[in-house]
């Protein structure tokens, strides 16, 4: 019986697509000699907790050990939100007996104090950058708004698609009516 592996690939946005990860993730499987279990695929912000389902079907898949590898192309694909997270994430992958490969980082096989040394050092430089990135946007629409520009969209614009009701939008739209 050969070894599974799942293959986890996430972008931020919708404007992105998981299309330059996958192919290169399915790759490092294949010259590994591992089954593909599964290949999960998300376009959502690791920032938003809650939102990324199939990291949570993942871990599901992982617990009822269904791989024994997971492949993803870097740690922040995973989470930004911090050392405790990615800690958190690894522990439960551990446990479940799934051994996290990073296609950037070649550390994820190691173990020991180096390993958690590398994985907490990675976790902080993600949320550094989540961090610094919505510093910057935050500062360019001040500079908008100081320069009299409009933020947001125009008026009377319109939504291609309809939103998705999520969160307390869903939870109280009873109430609304």
């Amino acid at each position: 019986m050969s070894d599974k592996c799942a293959i986890y690939a996430r972008v931020s946005t919708d404007a992105q697509c998981v299309d330059n990860q996958v192919p290169v993730l399915t790759d490092l499987a294949n010259r590994r000699g591992w089954e593909i279990a599964g290949i999960y695929t998300e376009e959502v912000s690791a920032w938003k907790a809650g939102h990324q389902a199939e990291l949570k079907a993942l871990l599901t898949a992982a617990s009822y050990h269904q791989f024994q590898y997971l492949i993803v192309w870097s740690l922040d694909r995973l989470t930004r939100q911090g050392i405790g997270s990615i800690m958190q994430l690894f522990h439960t992958f551990t446990t479940y007996g799934v051994t996290v490969v990073s296609a950037q980082e070649g550390w994820t096989e190691q173990s020991g104090p180096f390993a958690e040394l590398m994985m907490a050092i990675t976790g902080w430089v993600a949320e550094f950058e989540s961090k610094r990135r919505s510093e910057r946007i935050k500062a360019a629409l001040a500079a908008k708004v100081s320069r009299g520009e409009a933020i947001g969209r125009k008026s009377g614009a319109k939504d291609a698609k309809p939103r998705k009701r999520m969160g307390y939008m869903l939870r109280y739209a009873d109430r609304r009516k």
